[in-house]
């Protein structure tokens, strides 16, 4: 049924690219949903979806890979109810627990591209730093309020998140999603850009985000990419690096 999802204009050998790929989603909320639902929609064979957390009402506005009907089932499993769906031939892997340091290197070794659509800066630099030890490509992204931002890292040819942003911000430095709320539209908009971003490495086509970040304003609807490179002293991926 592979073929039904896919791009009509893709060949049977681009089909079998996106039919045998291992994605994996960290976070099944408001970018992991349109993550979710286009990959598994192009035909995508295997998924595997971390999140920890329950469908929660008050999420519903941006989290559409979930439903009413669900409150207070793990996401992963209302993700595969709704996921499959669409696809009953994508095979679904969840992990029901919190990314942590004692299981990121485990979770992520089994996939050939890691998407990142957490809304906490500790996972993300977890999922940052895995990737680069274990040579993963790595969808970045993260949204607030009105705005979102992109980046695709590929250890060894370009920046990795923390060339761009050192250290996470101190304690209540920036607000959190709950503080200041996400419009459910941008993230959508986030999200189907990972997506592309994911597609494209597959089928080895276009020019991914990479050494580049874009910007998105939602509310002067504007995207701009701004040009980033690799630190040399980054404690990851730089010439010494301490991991």
């Amino acid at each position: 049924m592979i073929p039904f999802y896919s791009i009509n204009q893709l060949t049977s050998e681009e089909k079998s690219l996106l039919k045998n790929s291992r994605v994996l989603i960290i976070g099944a909320g408001g970018l992991g949903s349109p993550v979710a639902y286009y990959l598994t929609a192009a035909g995508i064979g295997n998924l595997g979806i971390v999140d920890s957390d329950v469908v929660d009402l008050s999420n519903l506005q941006r989290q559409i890979l979930h439903r009413t009907s669900s409150l207070g089932v793990p996401k992963v499993e209302s993700a595969v109810k709704r996921l499959k769906k669409i696809n009953p031939d994508v095979k679904i892997e969840t992990f029901n627990t919190r990314l942590s340091r004692d299981n990121v290197m485990e979770i992520i070794q089994g996939f050939d591209i890691v998407v990142d659509a957490v809304d906490n800066f500790s996972a993300r630099y977890l999922s940052n730093d895995a990737c680069v030890i274990q040579n993963k490509p790595l969808i970045e992204a993260g949204v607030l309020r009105f705005d979102g931002q992109v980046m695709t890292i590929l250890p060894g040819k370009g920046p990795c998140y923390r060339c761009i942003f050192p250290s996470p911000p101190p304690a209540n430095a920036v607000p959190t999603c709950q503080e200041t709320g996400i419009l459910g539209a941008v993230a959508g908009v986030i999200g189907v850009v990972q997506a592309t971003e994911v597609i494209k490495l597959i089928l080895n086509k276009g020019n991914p985000l990479v050494g580049k970040l874009l910007i998105f304003n939602g509310l002067n609807m504007e995207f701009i990419t701004v040009k980033a490179s690799r630190n040399p002293d980054c404690p990851v991926c730089g010439d010494k690096p301490f991991c």
